[in-house]
Parts: structure tokens; sequence; C-alpha cells
């Protein structure tokens, strides 16, 4: 088959994609250190130049193995680095939206000949005799997996490599370009059998996309990837491809146009007979160690080419470590995933589709199944079996967030109003109607697709179907053509068979010496005098129907009556707080308008009341106990917002003491710095969903609070927890007051209920969120905004058919803000497969983190934090040795090959390993662990992904036409002291001003003259050398860490480690 040739006519997405012959690569962001002159990194398949812009002195660049000289050489912008890991497009998560495209070597701009080396031609043409078996153990034996190697001065050689790609022969991808090749002669030991790269195990059919490359060594300088001869089938530069479904070897001359080439021309090397004994045709491209650089085969002299050399006796080298660009890049995978799939609309039509990334911009059309942001899966394509689903071991799970913010630019679901008789359900298994129900017998009935039952249509709902079997109102409707869609629920589905009243929120604040010192107390009552104009309304309304009362407390607890009749507001004490009771109904909860000249005079004199307070001792379970009582009162839902600054001591149930205990750390005891201390918050919990009061929490800690135990409830109710540390009017009051806003001012629905329901075959067993479960089904929340995800795990409990696909709907029953009950239904429907090599060419590596790093952070409520983190390592080995062993084309044991979309699962993963639940540096306190924990249960896919591989972005380096610059990656040595960054993780934001920064460039970025007029505000600014850079440089994710927390290069050569000793 020719590279060239376009892939066979079966669309992945739905969508065609066209061939784009030497498409570019624009140039990427990052520029080096002042010290290195700036060069274009090598191929993302591996070939590494080092920081030289001039020819190599070393080896010379090989020839092609076949082709014709390239024709043109290209130049990366002056003064600019280029990303050269891969191309556009060359890496992507799914093809472009646009046409069929395949991945043509032209893309690779810098610093590579190309040549296509997926499958050799016939005749190879190696550049001396291959090293004997033995010689590859010894090679392979030294590898070190952690820690600094010697320093070994680079080789001035370069290797060259081209990325190839074709079509896969089922058409469901384009091939992406190949990951690198690295210097193997540290890769972990060999075993004898599998060290020679004769023997080949017979080969598989349709593989899917995977990135190779061979395992390095840890520590030392970076290395280029070439130093010596290359050996029969052994591409330039060792490369290892992504694994195309099998195809035949592209012809001799098929050098594709656009292919460029620098430094200077070499003659092309001699021919040799391909029938050298034990060294078998390379078919799928993958080079394995011997057919990888061959670091022990030195040149003869400095400079001197190699082709044809006998190699002397194997002198040994320092340890090698591998170039991190070398290596996958997440900041390539989501640039190209931009290109490829961010201008065209995600249509959701057709059945298991891979959405784009979330770090991807894109429109959604719903066409009958519901957004990405409404539900991500971690495979689009599930297993048939459960055999093959534990063989896989890939974790089957959708995050779903079921009142997303959407876009402007795309319409809320819309309401469908069936009156009295209420949505149409199937009898049996209780779904709802949707798009995949189907219509028989002419309309009168509909089986349902979730369990197969026939059921009558009511007459009122009848409606004749047109030829293809469709009802002719399909697109009037939206519960038959959208994926997503709200029915209004019937007096059936409200407690008491009684509608809701619209729902209220209590602002509680602590007035203890410490709240009101710190200048909080002042703060927040000046912000809630205007805040309260802007509480969450429904549609048009002019006003929010939600009504609000006011709660202060230290040792006891004030209530307000802001009834509008009163000239002044009353305050009414509660100083038995053993047995909590409201004093008042009538006023106390109001609505804004009516009551806000009372509102206001009560927000100016409360600052004042408490202004000489010297109370320090608070209460907090009967500040929870009160506000649950008083919605109760009212017979409404609501939510808590409570303001609270200390460990509550005072006597009242749920008095807490201080056990804070560093030295648990690493023990088997560390888990029960992670569980509360008391039940009686789990009590409480529980009795506040059962009302619908859901709390949210705002957290002003000076010391430990024990956030483990004073969470419990938020974390039940489905609330939120907010944290400010030693919190200072001046530094915090803006990041305070912008949670603040944003967290009154956001939808949410109250008094929840959700159930997932799955098609026959598999169901769902597990759930990880901010959530309370009665049963094993009904997921109830009393409180779930739009921020809010749960995620949810299936196993099999039948075989699954590829006909039929996988079925999932999530129906979510609330009450929303103007005290409306509704149902909001979201369906999806994945596709099922008989192959391995189709589940892994259809999953979402963002989703799988999220699954993992909750299901981590659960697990160290009853597990050592050490055992979490193996069983975590286990089961990524797991995944990417199955891939190994039954998807990639037979290669060496030398090489790591990862399959095409995950291949950023290893950096990933060590992110979650290293982040401070599972791995703390000594700075982090136990309170700073427990509030991330239960942070990190309701994220969702987006925020994940952020939170443990932050964005880093250059800020001097944005281009015009950009509103934003690009990325570069989370490591010390992207960083340029010419330069400044921002970095942001969800949670913080850091600018990081480099030492050699221009003045002028500080002044025209911040407005102010010199750099310490910088205010922090939202912004923590760090200048390089300054003593705050020790907590900028914990969120570098890809740098080894201070706690021990292993590099992202020493990760991924512990990962090639394990899934090696899997195999073996």
């Amino acid at each position: 088959m020719n590279v060239n040739q376009s892939a066979p006519p079966v669309p992945p997405f739905g969508q065609n994609q066209p061939i784009y012959p030497g498409y570019h690569q624009s140039s990427y962001s990052g520029q080096p250190g002042p010290t290195v002159p700036p060069t274009p990194y090598g191929a993302y398949n591996g070939p590494m130049p080092g920081y030289q812009q001039t020819p190599p002195q070393g080896v010379p660049r090989a020839p092609p193995s076949s082709g014709a000289p390239p024709a043109s050489t290209a130049q990366a912008p002056c003064g600019q680095t280029t990303y050269g890991q891969f191309g556009q497009g060359d890496i992507q998560n799914g093809p472009s939206p646009t046409a069929q495209m395949q991945r043509l070597p032209g893309s690779q701009q810098f610093g590579s000949p190309l040549v296509p080396v997926v499958s050799q031609p016939a005749v190879l043409q190696p550049y001396g005799p291959p090293p004997t078996s033995t010689q590859v153990t010894a090679q392979l034996a030294g590898m070190q997996i952690s820690g600094a190697a010697s320093q070994a001065p680079p080789s001035s050689g370069l290797g060259y490599g081209p990325p190839t790609s074709l079509a896969s022969a089922s058409g469901s991808f384009p091939n992406s370009g190949p990951y690198g090749s690295y210097p193997q002669s540290q890769a972990p030991p060999l075993s004898q059998a599998q060290g020679h790269p004769g023997v080949q195990p017979p080969l598989r059919s349709a593989p899917p996309l995977a990135s190779s490359f061979t395992s390095p060594a840890s520590g030392g300088p970076r290395m280029p990837s070439m130093t010596g001869p290359l050996l029969p089938g052994q591409g330039f530069g060792s490369l290892s491809v992504n694994q195309p479904n099998h195809v035949s070897s592209p012809p001799a001359h098929a050098l594709p146009p656009g292919t460029q080439m620098t430094g200077p021309p070499v003659p092309p090397p001699p021919m040799h007979s391909p029938q050298q004994p034990g060294y078998h045709l390379q078919q799928n491209g993958s080079f394995g160690p011997a057919r990888g650089p061959q670091p022990n085969y030195e040149s003869p002299y400095p400079g001197a080419p190699t082709f044809g050399s006998q190699p002397g006796p194997p002198q040994p080298l320092p340890p090698k470590r591998l170039d991190p660009d070398a290596i996958p890049s997440p900041i390539q995978v989501i640039e190209d995933d931009r290109n490829n799939r961010g201008s065209e609309p995600f249509v959701t039509g057709v059945r298991g589709q891979v959405p784009p990334l979330v770090t991807t911009n894109f429109l959604v059309k719903d066409q009958g199944n519901a957004s990405p942001r409404y539900i991500r899966c971690t495979s689009y394509n599930i297993p048939c079996t459960s055999d093959m689903a534990k063989q896989a071991q890939v974790p089957l799970a959708a995050v779903i967030k079921p009142l997303a913010r959407l876009p402007p630019e795309e319409a809320s679901p819309y309401v469908v109003d069936h009156g009295d008789s209420g949505p149409l359900r199937c009898n049996r298994c209780k779904a709802y109607m949707c798009p995949l129900m189907m219509f028989i017998e002419g309309g009168r009935r509909f089986q349902c697709s979730f369990c197969s039952c026939i059921n009558d249509v009511p007459p009122q709902y009848f409606q004749h179907l047109d030829h293809t079997g469709k009802r002719v109102d399909a697109y009037d409707r939206p519960e038959l053509s959208l994926g997503s869609y709200e029915f209004l629920a019937t007096v059936d589905y409200c407690k008491n068979n009684k509608f809701p009243s619209p729902p209220a929120f209590i602002f509680m604040i602590d007035v203890s010496y410490n709240a009101v010192r710190t200048g909080l107390v002042r703060l927040l009552c000046e912000e809630l005098k205007s805040l309260l104009d802007y509480l969450p309304r429904e549609g048009g309304a002019e006003e929010s129907a939600i009504r609000v009362g006011f709660v202060t407390y230290n040792k006891v607890l004030h209530f307000y009556n802001v009834k509008s009749s009163l000239a002044q507001p009353q305050m009414m004490v509660v100083s038995d707080v053993a047995d909590m009771f409201v004093p008042l109904l009538d006023g106390f909860l109001v609505n804004v308008n009516e009551s806000q000249a009372v509102i206001t005079s009560l927000l100016d004199q409360i600052p004042e009341m408490f202004a000489d307070t010297r109370e320090t001792e608070t209460v907090f379970a009967p500040v929870i106990q009160a506000g649950m009582e008083a919605l109760k009162a009212a017979e409404c839902a609501g939510k808590l917002f409570v303001f609270h600054t200390s460990l509550p001591i005072a006597e009242a149930p749920g008095k807490l003491k201080n056990r804070d205990d560093r030295k648990l750390i690493n023990t088997d005891k560390e888990k029960t710095l992670f569980q509360p201390q008391t039940g009686t918050y789990q009590t409480l919990a529980k009795d506040c969903v059962a009302q619908g009061c859901c709390v949210d929490l705002f957290l002003f800690p000076n010391q430990y609070v024990d956030v483990a135990t004073l969470s419990v409830v938020p974390q039940l109710t489905g609330g939120s927890v907010y944290k400010y540390a030693c919190f200072q009017v001046e530094n915090d009051q803006e990041r305070f007051l912008s949670d603040l806003r944003r967290d009154v001012q956001k939808v949410v629905g109250f008094d929840a209920v959700m159930r997932v329901r799955t098609s026959t075959g598999i169901r769902a067993v597990d759930f990880f969120g901010a959530f309370y479960m009665s049963n094993t089904t009904d997921v109830e929340l009393a409180g779930l905004d739009e921020d809010k995800a749960v995620t949810v795990e299936f196993k099999h409990d039948d075989r699954l058919s590829e006909e039929s696909g996988a079925l999932l709907q999530c129906a979510l029953l609330y009450t929303s803000c103007a005290g409306q009950r509704r149902l909001r239904i979201h369906n999806l429907a994945l596709n099922c497969c008989t192959q391995l090599a189709d589940l892994y060419r259809n999953c979402e590596t963002d989703t799988l983190i999220n699954y993992m790093a909750k299901f981590a952070y659960r697990g160290v409520l009853n597990s050592p934090v050490k055992t979490v983190r193996d069983t975590l390592i286990t089961q990524c080995a797991q995944i990417l040795a199955c891939y190994r062993k039954n998807c990639a084309s037979p290669s060496s044991a030398g090489q790591l090959i990862l399959p095409e979309c995950m291949k950023l699962l290893p950096v990933y993963l060590n992110c979650v390993l290293k982040s401070d639940v599972l791995q703390p540096g000594a700075e982090v306190t136990t309170d700073d662990r427990a509030y991330v924990r239960q942070l990190v249960s309701s994220m969702d896919v987006a925020e994940t992904n952020v939170f443990f591989y932050p964005r880093l972005l250059p800020l001097t380096q944005s281009p015009m036409d950009s509103t934003e610059p690009p990325a570069v990656r989370a490591s010390e040595e992207r960083l340029s002291s010419g330069d400044m960054y921002l970095l942001e993780n969800g949670l913080s934001l850091f600018v990081w001003v480099g030492a050699s920064v221009q003045q002028g460039v500080v002044q025209s970025l911040f407005n102010v003259s010199s750099f310490s007029q910088i205010s922090s505000g939202l912004l923590i600014v760090v200048k390089q050398e300054d003593k705050l850079e020790m907590l900028f440089k914990h969120f570098l994710v890809e740098d080894k860490s201070l706690s021990g927390g292993a590099s992202y290069v020493d990760f991924l050569c512990h990962m090639h480690k394990e899934i090696r000793q899997l195999l073996s």
C-alpha cells in the first residue's frame, strides 16, 4: 500500500477526512533557558537532537533506507523553539472532524528526514553487523529506574527518524505519528528468550493505533537518540511506530511531498541481503532493542560516517536519560486535538463516537445522544463479555454532570409537559421515553430498548409511523429526537404528594473573636448587601423566588427577625445548643425585595454588635441542626451557607478535639486522618438529605480545624467546601468574594434523586461523588449544582451484543430554583466489541484518570496509602500490558508500546500518585489533604484534567491573533529566566517571574513600575529563586517532587518495567 493512498472508506466518527501531504506544524511554545540556543526539538517519534542548530559533529545523519533524497530544508523561526514531538495532527485522540485524514510524514517539520518505515521493503540495508543476542541483553541489563545517573557529556550525533503514518486497515482511525525510541543501553533487564529480536510471536489481527518507544535510563544529561550503526530492519533513529492495522510495505520510492531534511546529504548505504539468520523482516514497524540505536557502537573517530564500518568491542557508556521531548507530551496532544477537532461541531447522532478532549473548545449538536458536557465515558466501545473486560482491566465508567452549564451558543434542554399523565415510561424497568425506544405495530406499542419489554402507547400519545418505522412527529418531540431534555413532574413525583415550595438560603455567620478580628464579618456583611440581588432565578423571572434568613453564632446561636413590617431587625438568642430549636417562624425566611431595608439594617449592625467580642469558642453541629429545623418548619428545601473559623471545641453535640498527628503519615493508621472523628455528623447529614437541606461550608482556619470531620455534612448533602487558610482581608478577599458570588448565583437543583439505568448486560455498581445513598441504586442529593459530577462504574451481568450496543439513561428528579419539580433525562448509546483492539481504540484517558483518582481517594479511607498507590500502578500496568500482548504488533520486549488514545495515561497517573492526598510533602497539612480529597470527589473531567496536570502559559509569548498563549509542559526546564509564566490548576493561580525579565514587560502586563508593586489578589506572584518558588515547583508535575514523587521520565521507565514483568 502506498502511504499516500487514502484509507478504506469506513469513516471514523461518521466523518470524512482528506489527506494532507506536507501538513506543517505551527511553531509551538516554550523557549529554552538563556543558556540554550533556540533549536527545533526532535520528532515525536524519538530522534532527539541535542541543543545545536549547526550540523552535528558526530555521526552524520543516515539517509533514508528507501526513497529519493529529500527535496527541501526548513528552518525554525528565529529565536523560537518548535515542539516537533508530533506534527500538528500527528497524535490525535480521534480524527479530524472534517474529512478522512491520513497523517503523512510531511508534517514532521524540523530536524528529521521523513521516510516511511512502518513496514520495511523486501531489501534491508543495515549499516554493520547486528550485535549478538548476548550483547543486546547486556546493554538492556543496566537500566536504572529511579535516581540520578552519573553525568555524561551529550554525544553530538543526531538520531534521525521519520514519523510514519498509514491508514488503518479497518478504517476506524487515521494512524498518527509514532513515538520516538529512546536509548536502550539502560533498559530494564530482559530475559534471554525475550531479548532475541529474531524470535517473533505470530502476528495478531487488527491492532489499534499505538505509540512505541524503547526504554531509557533515568537521570543524567539529555542524550541524542542515535550513536551508532543501524541494524537490519531498523528505521532511522530506531523509530518505533504507532501500530496500524496490518498493511503491506510501502514502495521504496514513497517519500512524500513536503519532506524536509536539515544537515548535509550523505551517500546511500551499501545494499545487504535480507537473509541474515535470526533477523526477520519487521512487519508492523515496531523496532525492538536490536533495532534500536546501539549506544555501544561508537564511530571510528568523531564526525566519521558509520555506514558499513565494523564496530569494535562494546564500550560501556554512562547511564543515559530519556529525553523528555521523546515521550508523549500532554501539551502537544491537547494542541493537536484542538487543531483537528475544534473547528467542526460535534454531532451526537452516531452511536459510540469519542468526543473531542475536554481541553478543546467545540460546539455540540444534540441529535439523539447526550452532549459530552453532560456525560463522558472511559470507553465508547465496551467489551461484549465480562471475561474480556477483566482481561483488559480498563474500568468501564461514566462521569455524569446532570446540570452542567452550557455555552451560550447551545440551547438548554427543552422542557416537555405531558400534563397530568406525566412522562411516558417502560412498565417494567421504568426507563423514560427516549430516542432509543422502538415503536411497533403501526405506532400502537413500543419496545423498551433497555429491557425489551413491549408497552402500549397511551391514546393521547399515539402517532403514525413513516415508511422507516419512525413516528412522523419524532422531530417535533424532544424526547424522541434529542439526547437530553426535561419533563415537568406530576404531583406523584413530589414528597407527600404535594408540590414543593420555592427553596430558601440561610446565611450562618461565625462571629467569634477570630472571625471579627480578621475583618471577615465586616467584609461578608458588606458583600451580602449587594449579592442578595443576584440570587438564582428561573428563566426570565424578574425576581428570584428564593427566600433568605440570617443566623450568627459563637458558643450560642442568634436568630434574626427581618420581617418587612419591622423598622429594625430583632435578635433572638438560643443558648441551649444541646437541644436545638428555631425560636421564630414568621419573619425568619423572607423575600429579599420586600425586606430589603430591614436586611440592610441588619447587615450594617452585625459587625458593630460583635466588634468587641472576646468569645473564642465555637459550636458547629448545632448550627447545621438549626438551619435544617428552620427549613423543616418552613416546609421547603434549601441551602445553608456556613462561614466558620475554628475547631468546634465548645460543649455541644459534635464537639471535636485536636487529633492532628503527622507521625501517622506512612503508617497503617494514616487512614484515620481522613475519617471523621465522630459519627454525629453522618447522622446529621442523613437528616439534612431527608429534608433537602444542602450545606456549603466556607472555612477560614488559622490552625487545624479537622476538615475531614467538618466536611462530612457538605459532602453527603451535595454541597461544597471552600478553604482560606490564615485568611487576611487584603490578600484573600478577592478570591473569597469571587467564590461566594459564584456559589450564591449558580444554578442548583434541590431535594434531588438520580438513577442511572442501563440496557440488559451491564449495570451500575459503584458511585463516586458528593451525595448520600440509602440503597444501591438511588443517588440522593439534598442539592446538586452545575459544577458537581457523579462518577458511575459499570460491570457486566450478562453478555452484550455488537448489534444493539449498550445504553445508559441518567434520570435526575429535582426541585428548581422556582420550586418546580422536574425530571432531567440524559441518554447515551455506546458500541460493544468482541476485539480488544476496538476497546483500546475508543478510550478516553481524561475520563479514566477522573475515575482512577476518585477510586484512589476513596480508597485511602480504608487502606494504607501505599496500598492504594500500588493498586493504581498495577492496574495501569495491566491495562497497558494487555494492549501490548493482545493488540500491538510483535516487537521486542525492550520497547514500551502505548495505545494511541492512552499514551498520556502514564504521565497523568503519575500526577495522581504525586498528589497531596497520596504523597504529601512536608509542608502539606492533614487538613489540606482532607480538603483536596473531598474536592476531587465531585470534580468533572475538565476539572480533574487541569487539577492534576496544571496549565503553564508563557505570558510574553502570546501570538497577536490568539487570546491565549500556547501552553508549555509543566517542567522547570521549560521555564526561561527572561520570561513570565501563568500557572493554574483550577484552585491556585501563580505568576512566575524570571530573574532576567525586562522591566518593560512587568510594566505592560501588570501596569506597575516594578516587580515589588505587583499585588497578589487572586494571584500568587513568585520571583525566580524566591522562597515561594518551592511552592510553585510543587505544581511542575513532570519533575521529581520533593516528597519523593517520580519525574515523568522515571515513572515511564518504571511502568515499562512493571509491564515487562507482567508479560514475562
